[in-house]
């Protein structure tokens, strides 16, 4: 990898499990499955495993979405196929799944054909760019768009809101998932922060962490009306997706890419944030306004 690499193409590179690849996709796989995304507060509290508590928040978001049979929704970010598999088995909609990266839409593929659903869920991969524009859909294409924790790996978050309102029909439906930066505790001001989010942000090839308002503020500028901006973690440090008898797991799991121990690295960094409370993850819920 160079100095002269896009952010886009070190995000791809990262996820890559081919050669020359971080393979980060094939240790978060071999780590939680098919499914990558945090879950729902209360229900880990109450109990229930990381995966239950994310098909509970992915229940949630598809709810506010009011994604029914036969609509037609975008995934963007896929990864290894799991949550859009989940979502299409909930709600009867066909998925897009969309990636930059080959080796997980091969893998998300496999899952569609596992569970009986390749007649209604696919996964294409685009450029690394192509995320700006949409322009493979015209107007109008989706009933609902749907995102989680992809959003923080994007260098031009901005751009895709505006695709994303593009490509929605008149009252279409955004809702997502996303890994948020935030003032806590002790650690208020934007170096403190820093100091923490700087190291995710490098190891885990994330552009940047935004915040719960600036995401809800680059919705409202595309257009879109938002009826829900939520931090999950409010008012309490985020260990979300890693109960504390998998952390042993993590930090000792062995990264057969190239990049040594990035990976372990990586989740050093997040378990700091995650500490001093200035890592959260935060939903929304957004709808495009009928047509004018």
């Amino acid at each position: 990898m160079t100095d002269t690499m896009s952010h886009e193409a070190r995000v791809r590179n990262f996820y890559h499990d081919g050669p020359g690849g971080e393979a980060a996709g094939q240790a978060y796989s071999a780590l939680m499955g098919d499914v990558w995304h945090h879950g729902d507060n209360a229900a880990e509290k109450a109990g229930k495993s990381p995966l239950e508590a994310a098909m509970i928040l992915e229940q949630r978001l598809t709810n506010l979405a009011g994604i029914k049979p036969g609509d037609r929704v975008l995934d963007f970010g896929s990864g290894p196929g799991g949550a859009t598999c989940a979502m299409a088995i909930m709600t009867g909609a066909v998925f897009v799944g969309l990636s930059n990266t080959e080796t997980l839409s091969q893998r998300a593929r496999a899952l569609a054909e596992q569970r009986d659903l390749a007649d209604r869920v696919s996964f294409l991969t685009v450029g690394d760019t192509d995320y700006r524009t949409l322009t493979a859909w015209p107007d109008h294409s989706f009933d609902a768009v749907t995102f989680f924790e992809s959003v923080c790996h994007l260098s031009d978050k901005e751009a895709f809101f505006r695709a994303a309102h593009r490509v929605l029909r008149p009252g279409g439906r955004l809702v997502g998932l996303d890994w948020l930066q935030r003032p806590f505790g002790e650690h208020q001001s934007p170096e403190q922060i820093e100091a923490f989010i700087g190291a995710v942000c490098e190891h885990i090839r994330l552009a940047d962490l935004g915040t719960l308002d600036g995401y809800a503020a680059m919705m409202r500028e595309a257009g879109f009306t938002v009826t829900h901006a939520v931090d999950e973690f409010a008012g309490e440090p985020c260990w979300g997706s890693t109960p504390p008898e998998d952390r042993e797991k993590w930090l000792t799991y062995t990264s057969p890419g190239p990049a040594g121990d990035l990976f372990v690295q990586g989740k050093r960094a997040l378990d700091a944030a995650r500490g001093a409370g200035v890592f959260t993850v935060g939903w929304w819920a957004a709808a495009k306004g009928p047509a004018e």
